[in-house]
C-alpha cells in the first residue's frame, strides 16, 4: 500500500499528467485523499500541469487550505483567463483570516490588472502596506507597476518605481511596458537608454511598442541594434513583433534574413513564428513563400488558415482562397469571426456576390457567431463591386449595430463607380457626420462632381475644404535599398537617404515635366 509520505515523494517527482493521475487515483483508492497535506500537493500538481476542472474537483475536498493552494487558485484562474474569478478567490482568503503574502498578493494584482479593476488593485495597494510586504523584494513592487499601467496610471507606476530600494530587469521592463501601453513612446525609449542591464523581453517591450505605435521603421532599426549587440538572442515574441513591421513597410529583403535565421535556430519550431512568417510574405506579395510555410505546418491553428486565405484573397486569388478555406473545414478546424472577414473578403475580391452571402448567413446560421461590423463592410464592398448599389443600402439599413465611416465610405466608393450620384451624396453626409476631418470623403466627391461636369457642386466642396481647413493627407510609401528601409512622403520625405537616391528622384521630376499636357494641377490648399 502507499504511504502519505511516499505519495509526496512521488508527486515530487511527477513528470507528467499520466504519471499524476495515476497516484492521484491510487490515492483515492487507498483513502490517502482525505490528508490535508497530501491533497494540497495533488491540487497543486494539477495546476501545475493546467487542468483547471481536476484541480477544482481537488480544491473542493480539502477542508482547509492554506496559503499555497489559495495561491495556486488564484494562479489557475489567472492561466484560464478569468482574472476577475482570481480576485475573488483572493478577497475569500483574506475573509477566512489567512494572512496574504508576497505571492498571493502578486496574483490578486495581476488580476486586477488584467481586468482593469483599478479599485481593487488600490485596495490591495494597501493591503501590501498593511501586512508589511512592501520590503518583498521586486516581486511586488513589478506588479504593482504593471498593475497600475495596465489601468492607465502611469505617474503613479513612475512613483512606485522611483520608491523601489531594489530593481531588477523585469522592474525596468515593466515600466517600459507601461510607457508603451499609454502610448509614450518617448518616455519608453530614454527608459530604455538608462537601463543598466537589458535582457530579451526588454528589448521586445521597445520594438513591439513601436510597432504598435506605427512606427515599424523604427522598430526594425531597434531590433538591429538588437541583433549587432550580440548579448540577447531574440525569443519568439521579439520575431512576431518584427516580422510584424516588416509586413507593414514591405521590408521583404530583411524578412527574408530573418526568415534565413528562424530556420538555424529553435525558433523554427514555433507555430506562431511561423504564422508571422506568412503573414510577412502574404503582405509582401510573396504568396509561394507564403503556401511554403503554410506546408511545413504540421499543426495548423486558425491563425495559419485565416492568414493564408486572408493572403490569397487580398492579392485577388479569391477561388484559391476559399479552396484553403473549404480544406480548413475538412480538416476539422472551427472558423471564428477573424476567417469569417478573410473569406468575405475573398469573395468580395473575386466578385463572388451568391458565395459570399452564403457565407454571410452561414456565420448566425451555422456557427453561431453574430456578424460584426467588418463582416457587413466586406458585404457592402461586394455588393457595391458588382454594381448592386441599392442591395448595399439596404443592407446597410438592416444592420444590427450601427454603421461606421468605412460602411459607409465604401458605398460612396461603389456609388462613384457607378455614377449613382443620389446615394452618393446621402453616403457622403453620413461619414461627414461621423468623421468630420477625413479628407478622402472631399476628395471623392470632388471627383465625382467633376466627372459628372458639375462644376459648381466641384467648387462647393473645395470651398467647404478650405473653410473648414481640411487638407488632402501626403501620401506616403516605403521602399528598402541596400537593407535600409526609407520612407517617402508625397510633399517630401519621412526619413533620411543618400544623394543618389535624391538625384534619381530630381531626374524623375525633370523627365515628367517634359510633357505634363495632360496632367491636371490639383492643390487642396
Amino acid at each position: 500500500m502507499l504511504q502519505g509520505s511516499y505519495c509526496h515523494f512521488l508527486l515530487q517527482t511527477c513528470r507528467n499528467l499520466k504519471q499524476l493521475k495515476q497516484i492521484h487515483a491510487q490515492a483515492l483508492t487507498q483513502g490517502l485523499h482525505h490528508l490535508q497535506n497530501l491533497s494540497c500537493k495533488i491540487f497543486n500538481t494539477y495546476t501545475k500541469f493546467n487542468k483547471p476542472i481536476e484541480a477544482y474537483n481537488v480544491f473542493n475536498q480539502i477542508q482547509n487550505p492554506d496559503i499555497i493552494s489559495w495561491t495556486c487558485l488564484i494562479s489557475l484562474h489567472l492561466n484560464t483567463e478569468r482574472p476577475f474569478q482570481a480576485l475573488l478567490v483572493f478577497s475569500k482568503l483574506c475573509s477566512l483570516g489567512l494572512k496574504p503574502d508576497s505571492f498571493s498578493v502578486v496574483g490578486a494584482l495581476a488580476g486586477c490588472g488584467r481586468s482593469e479593476s483599478l479599485g481593487h488593485g488600490k485596495a490591495v495597494h494597501g493591503m501590501i502596506y498593511r501586512h508589511g510586504l512592501v520590503d518583498s523584494g521586486a516581486i511586488v513592487g513589478n506588479a504593482l507597476i504593471d498593475m497600475y499601467s495596465r489601468n492607465g496610471e502611469i505617474k503613479v507606476a513612475q512613483m512606485v518605481f522611483r520608491e523601489m530600494g531594489i530593481k531588477d530587469v523585469v522592474t525596468w521592463t515593466s515600466l517600459i511596458h507601461g510607457f508603451v501601453k499609454c502610448d509614450d513612446l518617448n518616455s519608453a525609449r530614454v527608459l530604455f537608454d538608462k537601463m543598466p542591464e537589458r535582457n530579451s523581453v526588454s528589448w521586445t517591450a521597445l520594438i513591439t511598442g513601436y510597432v504598435q505605435g506605427g512606427k515599424p521603421a523604427e522598430a526594425l532599426d531597434i531590433f538591429q541594434k538588437m541583433m549587432s549587440d550580440g548579448n540577447d538572442r531574440p525569443i519568439s515574441v521579439t520575431m512576431v513583433a518584427v516580422l510584424s513591421g516588416c509586413a507593414d513597410i514591405g521590408a521583404l529583403d530583411l524578412g527574408r534574413l530573418i526568415h534565413a535565421y528562424v530556420n538555424k535556430t529553435y525558433l523554427s519550431l514555433d507555430v506562431t513564428v511561423k504564422n508571422a512568417l506568412m503573414d510577412m510574405y502574404c503582405k509582401s506579395g510573396s504568396l509561394e513563400s507564403a503556401e511554403r510555410i503554410f506546408g511545413e505546418i504540421s499543426t495548423k491553428d486558425n491563425f495559419s488558415w485565416t492568414t493564408m486565405i486572408l493572403g490569397f484573397a487580398v492579392h485577388g486569388s479569391g477561388k484559391r482562397a476559399l479552396q484553403i478555406f473549404s480544406e480548413m473545414l475538412e480538416a476539422g478546424a472551427y472558423p471564428n469571426e477573424v476567417t469569417f472577414v478573410a473569406v468575405l473578403s475573398a469573395c468580395s475580391h473575386a466578385g463572388l456576390v451568391d458565395e459570399g452571402q452564403k457565407w454571410f448567413n452561414c456565420i448566425l446560421e451555422t456557427y453561431h457567431l453574430e456578424p460584426k461590423i467588418e463582416h457587413y463592410g466586406c458585404m457592402v464592398g461586394l455588393l457595391g463591386r458588382a454594381g448592386l448599389v441599392k442591395e448595399a443600402k439596404d443592407l446597410i439599413e438592416k444592420m444590427k449595430v450601427p454603421p461606421d465611416g468605412v460602411i459607409w465610405r465604401s458605398l460612396l466608393s461603389s456609388c462613384i463607380a457607378c455614377k449613382n450620384l443620389e446615394v452618393a451624396a446621402l453616403a457622403a453626409q453620413k461619414v461627414v457626420e461621423l468623421e468630420p476631418d477625413d479628407d478622402g470623403v472631399y476628395v471623392l466627391l470632388w471627383n465625382m462632381y467633376c466627372s459628372a461636369n458639375r462644376w459648381d457642386d466641384a467648387i462647393k466642396m473645395r470651398r467647404m475644404m478650405k473653410d473648414r481647413s481640411i487638407k488632402k493627407k501626403p501620401g506616403r510609401s516605403c521602399i528598402q535599398i541596400n537593407g535600409v528601409v526609407n520612407e517617402f512622403l508625397a510633399e517630401g520625405k519621412a526619413g533620411n537617404f543618400g544623394t543618389e537616391t535624391q538625384m534619381v528622384l530630381e531626374r524623375m521630376a525633370e523627365v515628367m515635366k517634359v510633357d505634363n499636357s495632360y496632367l491636371i494641377d490639383i492643390e487642396f490648399d
